[in-house]
């Protein structure tokens, strides 16, 4: 029989409402507390958790954070070990904010300020990882075991500037303080494979039933899970290529959104693979090369105050307000840079190929699916929204949406123009997006915009990280290289 985690205290207690302290008096004046990390939801949402583990038998919770890739990190505490998690959080070594993809250290770890000038990154000190209650999950393919997000803090307190989740959380402060919120959609492609490599669905016939059905142990596992997690998952489909299916959830707000995707991720990787599967998000896995992956992020913008679409047009025929007009206008202007966010890896830029149903230019368009943005909606219409079609299924959540509404919000503060909408998206003299990573990179290295919005140290963090990524990427003999030259030459 579970007994009662000893610091939980019943509703009549004080155990539930705004301002919740599911803390005895005793273990008050921890990290959280000292720092004032938590909000009075958030204290509440920490005494529900423990209700919640009670009741499930939960025995292990899972405390991960977002790393600049978009994968998730952490540690498993044992129940027992949770109350203290709670209060003072737990250690990781901050030499894995200095990690490119291959887990090199891409940054003088062992020098003042690890060669970025942030001294709490140096010598492989320890950040704190700081359970946000409110992200609390049962995690349904996992006995007994819960999952928790984190932010990033330093021993001191003060965040850790390259925190990913926290840079979307200030760019998302700083849409509040206009008074907007952020209203966000997801469709993410992925390529299921079994264990071994071979496939799991012969592609070219897009939403066909019967294939769809073939994977139908697939689809019924990930239904399980992701609703399981509380996740909005609205539908799950057949894309156009071998093994590649897709998601939607829901449309969230904020923060939620990006949440929403890192475990959704995580779920469909673990749950994949406990079951014989492999899913990637890598963008274009070889076989994939007529459907590449990708993710197109819904996005609009909410009045607070009224709770109306502020992308939603008062005139008929027009595809967007004057709002909506000039965060398209944003949105464009700062593509070339924003796509190292969108997309961050070496293989996604070989997703942007012409009538294929992702970008290769940087155009916009009314319900025009080959066009880099899409506007869906009008007159009249509560989910008018605008569609960035460029992003890879493996970008870092927080700095995709982050990236997006910086952009957008400098296009309403400068009152750009997106020009007019295209009917020929791979065609014309318009601008191309970056052909490589390396190009992506140098556009967000010379665009201001962002390393105001992030911080400069941010984005020479960023940018050092990739370069590395994209170094190796040169150095390595492909087998393309071997087939061309090794017979030939």
């Amino acid at each position: 029989m579970t007994t009662r985690s000893v610091d939980e205290r019943p509703k009549s207690g004080g155990g539930g409402g705004a301002a919740a302290r599911p803390m005895l008096a005793a273990d008050r004046g921890g990290f959280v507390e000292r720092h004032g990390l938590w909000s009075d939801e958030q204290y509440a949402a920490a005494a529900q958790l423990r209700r919640v583990m009670d009741e499930q038998g939960i025995e292990l919770v899972r405390l991960s954070f977002c790393d600049q890739h978009g994968v998730l990190r952490g540690k498993t505490l044992t129940r027992d070990a949770l109350a203290a998690a709670l209060r003072n959080g737990c250690t990781a070594p901050s030499s894995l904010l200095l990690k490119d993809t291959s887990g090199k250290s891409v940054f003088p770890v062992f020098t003042p300020g690890a060669g970025l000038g942030i001294d709490g990154l140096a010598f492989a000190g320890d950040v704190v990882l700081v359970p946000d209650p409110s992200t609390f999950r049962v995690l349904p393919w996992a006995p007994r075991t819960g999952w928790l997000l984190c932010d990033l803090r330093f021993p001191g307190g003060d965040p850790v500037p390259v925190s990913t989740r926290d840079i979307c959380g200030r760019v998302l402060g700083g849409l509040a303080g206009l008074g907007y919120a952020a209203k966000i959609g997801v469709e993410l492609e992925f390529h299921v494979f079994h264990a071994d490599g071979a496939a799991t669905t012969g592609g070219g016939q897009l939403l066909h039933e019967e294939e769809l059905d073939s994977v139908d142990e697939v689809v019924q596992l990930l239904q399980d899970a992701l609703t399981g997690l509380d996740l909005p998952l609205r539908s799950i489909e057949l894309e156009f290529g071998p093994n590649q299916l897709e998601v939607t959830l829901a449309p969230l707000t904020g923060l939620a959104a990006a949440d929403a995707v890192v475990l959704c991720r995580s779920a469909i990787r673990q749950v994949c693979r406990r079951h014989g599967y492999h899913a990637t998000f890598m963008s274009r896995p070889l076989g994939a090369a007529s459907a590449s992956a990708g993710w197109h992020l819904h996005q609009s913008l909410v009045d607070v105050g009224s709770g109306v679409n502020a992308f939603t047009p008062e005139e008929p025929g027009k595809p967007l307000s004057d709002t909506g007009r000039h965060y398209l206008g944003g949105l464009l202007r700062h593509a070339a840079a924003a796509a190292a966010f969108a997309t961050p890896t070496v293989n996604g830029y070989k997703r942007y190929q012409p009538y294929s149903l992702a970008p290769d230019r940087i155009v916009w368009g009314a319900d025009n699916k080959g066009a880099m943005v899409r506007a869906v909606g009008g007159h009249g219409d509560p989910a008018t929204r605008l569609e960035n079609r460029s992003g890879e299924p493996a970008a870092n959540p927080y700095l995709y949406l982050a990236s997006q509404l910086a952009a957008g919000l400098d296009g309403i503060g400068s009152a750009a123009e997106p020009g007019p909408p295209t009917t020929t998206p791979y065609d014309g003299e318009a601008q191309r997006l970056p052909a490589s990573l390396a190009a992506a990179l140098d556009a967000l290295d010379a665009d201001p915009l962002f390393a105001d919005a992030f911080g400069r140290e941010v984005i020479d963090w960023y940018v050092t990280l990739k370069r590395s990524e994209w170094q190796r990427y040169l150095n390595e003999v492909s087998e393309w290289e071997q087939r061309e030259y090794f017979g030939f030459l």
